[in-house]
């Protein structure tokens, strides 16, 4: 971004003086004028000292980036497990929620990793909803709905605190696999399994392939994945159809040990639902890669 100093005017100096103000600092009398100048400049030299940034008094893209991870709140933002992590305010604020109501996140640290997906993942099986690790709309509204009970309380982690199944998984490091996509529903699909593997094991040996690489050799598996109604398309490979996410693992597992070859191939057709959007997209990934380490570790 271009650096907004001392003597600049307009939008850009709006948006930075109201999350400073987000912040608590102070703007003068004048508040949010849109005008860089006095209480403004010490409010952004203020901020870069507390964050251990340069004391320039710039606006530039390392002070315009702790600004905004500073100023998110929970629900602003889709938060799952990836690489690079999320992180900022809303992720803290979610890790103090489920530490409080005993959902072991580990230290607080705003970072979106494993132990903070796990935690997720627990606390909406104990709520009644989809355990995809996945913050959306509805696991943040449950959250929401029980501020009376976690809001203020000592969010410190639970002894309890252990990894969740992926992170134990093995398989994902000892295991080369191979994913990719029959179409352009799988292929997206197939980025984001390999996202979420390395994201919860750095040594994840998991390799993704475009469409038209039919490459088999090095890989212990290979996992073509494809939209609803793609499969039929394909021959002489087992087809697991994720129709029915609590069954996936165990149809995973038959397929592989059908396919009888030192280097299995089978073909993953995606529900009826579709993969159109990005919650859609990373719980498909989400419950691919548990059935594959169920199937690998």
């Amino acid at each position: 971004m271009k650096p907004v100093r001392i003597g600049d005017r307009g939008s850009a100096v709006e948006d930075i003086q109201r999350r400073l103000r987000m912040l608590g600092y102070d703007l003068g009398p004048t508040g949010i004028d849109g005008v860089f100048f006095g209480r403004t400049a010490e409010a952004v030299r203020a901020f870069q000292t507390e964050r251990g940034l340069a004391e320039d008094g710039l606006v530039a893209d390392e002070t315009w980036a702790a600004l905004v991870d500073a100023t998110f709140t929970l629900g602003d933002r889709m938060l799952y497990l990836r690489l690079p992590h999320f992180h900022g305010r809303d992720v803290s604020v979610l890790q103090e929620a489920l530490n409080a109501l005993g959902f072991a996140c580990g230290a607080i640290d705003g970072i979106f990793g494993t132990y903070t997906e796990h935690a997720v993942r627990e606390f909406q099986r104990n709520a009644g909803l989809v355990p995809d690790g996945i913050a959306g709309d509805d696991t943040v509204r449950a959250l929401v709905a029980l501020r009376h009970v976690w809001e203020g309380k000592d969010p410190r982690s639970h002894s309890a605190a252990r990894t969740a199944p992926v992170r134990a998984c093995e398989g994902l490091s000892r295991t080369p696999i191979a994913v990719g996509g029959l179409d352009s529903d799988g292929q997206r699909v197939a980025e984001r399994v390999q996202n979420l593997a390395l994201a919860a094991n750095p040594d994840a040996d998991l390799t993704v392939l475009a469409p038209e690489d039919d490459t088999c050799e090095g890989f212990s598996a290979i996992l073509r994945i494809c939209g609803h109604g793609t499969a039929s398309a394909v021959s002489g490979r087992p087809v697991v159809r994720v129709d029915a996410p609590e069954t996936l693992a165990a149809r995973l597992l038959t397929a592989v040990a059908a396919a009888r070859s030192d280097c299995p191939q089978v073909v993953v057709e995606l529900g009826e639902q579709g993969v159109n959007d990005e919650l859609s997209q990373q719980r498909a990934a989400v419950r691919l890669l548990d059935a594959i380490c169920f199937v690998f570790d």
